[in-house]
């Protein structure tokens, strides 16, 4: 028998015990919670709580594949419930979720949590010998992880106090959507994906879609929502750029966004607010220039579908439904996008791209989602919004900042002339521009950022961060 070890920790939390429990009760809260840098996928799950409520996680253990199950033991709402392993990585794993009011501070804003683990290493002493010190790393990444993104996300309860709202989103199974349709779920809001055509709805779970851009009666469900989320268009990032492909580019975003606000605009009850991405690209190669919202367009491609893009919303504003145009810059997420691209290289101490000198504009991937709901809940904010942190960095800067944080000195830059033989024009328009981009609407409207910081949103992303164990 291996050694029985404790694990506990506590975070206060900006809501009530009521509120806290409602959000882990969510669908959606398990793969909210698992850490993006995890190699996790949920099988199956009733999505309950309940005592003998199981779930069923695919993983890696030591390289090899296996399914961790868990069973729910104890469900006592809303203070507490736990879990326990039935089969999978640990000799045992039981997991107890508390959830109490803090000494002092008042029902509605005065919770905190805590989160006890007892586990047990496979293999006895072999185990514990050769398994200890990478378990305890495991567990304090995870659950700084997944305190963070609990305070984080609550917070947002917090401030908006805001009656269930029904969301459409297209793009709703991408990055961005994926994670925004889970957290607007887990803060108690509903959430319809919007899909291109009927035969994209068939699946169980997009029984309620709504197919767009089909007939009449599939836009009159808009009448039912609130929010219409829009954040559908082709990869610009998915090859080489032919004529084809930037024909295609501009299409999916432009003559889909005309004609989704062309057919809001014919609605009896419209949406209130529609939040159109669009994109930093918008702004052209502008070297050190600082460039906010009222700044003019660029002459280029990226520039030009941009500009469209925003122009294609003229029916929804001209119909009375506040347009806010997201002009997202750099996402990063080790989930997908430019961050988990660039992970291989900086690993293999790649290092800048051509000079280095270009400015990049990033967002931390919850700030993009928080930066949305900010946006829907802030009547004030409409037209133009710029999504970025409010610290542009340049390329070289951004590698020595990665390179730190994986203990990996960026060694081999990869020179101009090599990412334009690879990539031709994509890699002037995406790797070697500068646009040195802040968010002037975002913080005159009062967003706070979750991440203004590099290096702690590099940590936060890809598990550097520890939360160590209070003493028992």
């Amino acid at each position: 028998m291996g050694q029985k070890r404790h694990y506990r920790v506590t975070t206060p939390l900006p809501v009530s015990v009521a509120d806290a429990f409602a959000y882990h009760e969510r669908p959606g809260a398990l793969q909210r919670l698992t850490p993006p840098w995890e190699s996790v996928s949920l099988e199956s799950s009733d999505q309950s709580l309940h005592v003998g409520s199981e779930v069923v996680l695919k993983t890696r253990f030591a390289g090899v594949p296996l399914r961790w199950v868990a069973r729910h033991t104890e469900y006592d709402p809303p203070r507490h419930f736990a879990d326990s392993q039935v089969s999978g990585p640990f000799a045992s794993w039981n997991h107890h979720h508390e959830f109490r009011e803090r000494v002092g501070a008042q029902p509605e804003s005065g919770a905190s949590l805590t989160d006890l683990v007892e586990y047990e290493l496979p293999m006895g002493a072999l185990g514990d010998f050769c398994g200890s010190s990478i378990a305890q790393r495991k567990i304090e990444s995870m659950f700084a992880y997944r305190h963070r993104v609990t305070a984080d996300d609550l917070q947002l309860i917090a401030r908006y106090r805001s009656a269930p709202l029904r969301f459409a989103i297209s793009g709703s199974s991408g990055l961005v959507g994926s994670n925004l349709t889970r957290l607007l779920t887990l803060l108690g809001h509903q959430a319809t994906p919007i899909v291109r055509s009927k035969d994209h709805s068939s699946s169980d779970e997009n029984d309620c879609a709504i197919a767009a851009w089909s007939d009449a009666s599939e836009i009159e469900k808009f009448s039912d929502v609130d929010v219409v989320v829009h954040l559908a268009g082709k990869s610009i990032a998915g090859g080489r750029w032919s004529e084809q492909v930037k024909q295609q580019i501009r299409d999916s975003r432009v003559v889909k966004t005309r004609q989704l606000c062309e057919s809001l605009a014919t609605l009896k009850r419209k949406p209130k607010v529609l939040i159109c991405a669009s994109a930093t690209g918008i702004y052209g190669d502008r070297g050190d220039t600082v460039l906010d919202e009222s700044s003019s367009p660029g002459d280029d491609f990226l520039a030009d579908v941009a500009s469209e893009w925003e122009a294609a919303c003229q029916p929804a504003i001209d119909a009375g439904i506040r347009v806010v145009n997201a002009r997202f810059g750099l996402v990063l997420s080790v989930a997908g996008g430019a961050l988990e691209k660039m992970l291989l290289p900086a690993k293999m101490m790649g290092g800048k791209l051509g000079s280095g000198n270009q400015w990049w504009s990033w967002i931390a991937l919850d700030d993009v989602l928080g930066a949305i709901y900010h946006c829907v809940q802030s009547e004030g904010v409409s037209g133009p919004v710029n999504f970025v942190s409010p610290e542009p960095i340049t390329n070289a800067d951004f590698t020595r900042v990665l390179g730190r944080v994986l203990n990996r000195p960026p060694l081999f830059p990869a020179p101009a002339f090599g990412l334009r033989l690879a990539l031709g024009e994509m890699a002037d328009a995406l790797l070697l521009a500068s646009t040195r981009v802040v968010p002037r609407a975002l913080q005159q409207s009062g967003y706070t950022f979750r991440f203004s910081e590099l290096k702690s949103a590099l940590r936060y992303s890809i598990g550097r961060d520890r939360l160590q164990s209070e003493a028992l």
